[in-house]
């Protein structure tokens, strides 16, 4: 446990993504299995140790410690298991029990016994083992490392082609033996997963400057639609639909399953489609996360698929081809399918990047989210890559609002007030209308806790009250209706783009401005 402990130390306070991989390798090297592979499950979220929960862990700190003492201390940390780590008693006997041994208990040991052996646990161990068995437990490692990296690093431990650990490795399970074993030169393992999921090939930013460079004539687009980004997936009779992290969301969507009666693998965005109209994204987020379906759901949002890409046809690989073949397999594929749940993405026509921005502009329907540009020659690679594809986002909403309360960051931002919520005017009235904790950079970060420390006129626990004067401009995606929120509406992805000293409280936008942005 305590070389695990080390691994997770050195990748949290190691910036630079080659320093991170070089860890990572070396830590395949001098541990053997199955520790090493059930800490790639661990980093890669494979692990599947879902039990123990933050309330779990806040009843065996208020079996041990001051309960002030300990809401003092995490509104200080931020992180519950840091907290608990480094408040915990001191151990007064060490024990280093093997990483295998520590998660075949927490996967087998009822729920109920699960306080009493992760307290004893504790008890045997350093602050820095107990912070890792707590993430360990807890499923939630923050330590800077994507599944794609350590992936990655385990790719250039055994000098692996990275397309093929990861073609296979959905099909791959914890503790990964056969995985190492071919890392040290033994034989590859078969991939053993029926409709397995493909890593996805993804875009990057850009603007009308940056496309000035290159020649519009070796590139296409198509509407960035306000979905989310599917594989869908037939392979010999198993039939999967999966989010663009390789969740496995077919559960939530029977109807799309129905259709899938082919073999091969589609790309495309999932939408709620009625008629000829894509629905808001608030009416696909409904079905989103569900075990089971109604009947009544299935009714009145119906899923459906608006391709973009084909991965794999009837036996055949496709994603070495380039973009333009593989659209035309793509057509070729949808119209003798002829489903009505899954149809094209249809290209845009446009000769001058002027004349793309212009459509950007102004698209047939506000659930567009903008255009997305991709090269013409371009292979389908899993990664994200400057170059091959681009979106080109539509300028986001924006409103002027005012903060009405803050909390702590998590990570490396626990010493930092950065979770805001804010609101507009309703009338004499400030309303709170969403939460940000992104867009500002690190000065600006500096700035904000600052203005909390010095301005709050309230705590709730973690959470300041401010004194309503700070101004901020709010950038969001997109705006639905909500009966959920006091305020009626709720914002996609909102962020802080921009803090506006210049402007007094009594200027902020009022929620008709909100209302009026409603599609």
């Amino acid at each position: 446990m305590r070389a695990f402990a080390a691994l997770l130390e050195r990748l949290a306070f190691t910036q630079q993504r080659n320093g991170k991989i070089a860890h990572l390798k070396h830590f395949f090297a001098t541990t053997s299995d199955p520790a090493r592979g059930l800490a790639l499950a661990a980093l890669t979220d494979d692990l599947g140790l879902k039990a123990v929960t933050p309330s779990l862990l806040r009843g065996l700190a208020a079996d041990r410690v001051d309960p002030q003492l300990f809401a003092i201390s995490y509104d200080f940390v931020g992180d519950l298991a840091e907290t608990i780590s480094l408040i915990w008693p001191p151990a007064t006997t060490l024990t280093d029990t093997l990483l295998p041994e520590l998660v075949a208990e927490l996967r087998q040991t009822p729920k109920s016994a699960l306080p009493a052996l992760i307290a004893g646990r504790m008890d045997e161990m350093t602050a820095s083992d107990r912070y890792a068995y707590l993430k360990l437990a807890t499923g939630g490692l923050r330590v800077g490392v994507s599944g794609r990296l350590a992936r990655m690093a385990l790719a250039e431990f055994g000098d692996l082609p990275l397309t093929e650990v990861e073609d296979i490795w959905h099909g791959l399970t914890p503790p990964y033996a056969n995985l190492f074993a071919w890392a040290e030169g033994g034989p590859k393992p078969a991939a053993a997963a029926h409709a397995p999921f493909r890593p996805v090939m993804l875009s990057t930013p850009t603007d009308l400057a940056a496309l000035s460079d290159l020649d519009p004539i070796g590139y296409a687009a198509e509407w960035k639609w306000d979905g989310i980004r599917v594989q869908a997936v037939s392979d010999q009779g198993t039939r999967r639909l999966y989010s663009r992290t390789g969740e496995d969301i077919s559960a939530a969507f029977p109807d799309i399953l129905d259709v899938l009666d082919f073999e091969g693998t589609f790309d495309g965005e999932l939408v709620i489609r009625r008629g000829d109209a894509i629905a808001p994204f608030g009416d696909l987020q409904k079905r989103l996360g569900r075990k089971t379906v109604s009947k009544k759901m299935l009714e009145s949002h119906p899923a459906h698929i608006r391709a973009y890409d084909l991965l794999h046809w009837q036996g055949q690989d496709l994603r070495a081809l380039p973009f333009d073949q593989r659209r035309q397999e793509l057509e070729r594929a949808i119209a003798d399918l002829a489903r009505p749940r899954i149809d094209l993405s249809p290209l845009l026509h446009f000769a001058t990047w002027d004349d793309l921005a212009a459509l950007r502009a102004d698209p047939p329907a506000t659930v567009i989210e903008g255009v997305m540009i991709k090269r013409r020659d371009s292979p389908y690679l899993a990664g994200r890559m400057k170059g091959p594809w681009f979106k080109w986002k539509r300028d986001p909403m924006v409103v002027d609002a005012v903060l009405l309360y803050a909390q702590r960051g998590h990570g490396k931002r626990s010493g930092f007030y950065s979770d805001f919520t804010f609101g507009v005017w309703d009338g004499d009235s400030l309303v709170p209308v969403g939460k940000a904790y992104f867009g500002f950079t690190d000065e600006e970060l500096k700035a904000l806790d600052r203005f909390v420390r010095n301005n709050t006129v309230e705590s709730f626990g973690p959470v300041r009250a401010l004194k309503p004067t700070k101004v901020v401009e709010v950038a969001f995606e997109g705006l639905n209706s909500s009966p959920r929120h006091k305020s009626g509406v709720a914002m996609r992805f909102p962020r802080i783009s921009r803090i506006r000293d210049d402007k007094p409280a009594a200027e902020a936008d009022h929620l008709q401005t909100l209302r009026d942005m409603l599609p």
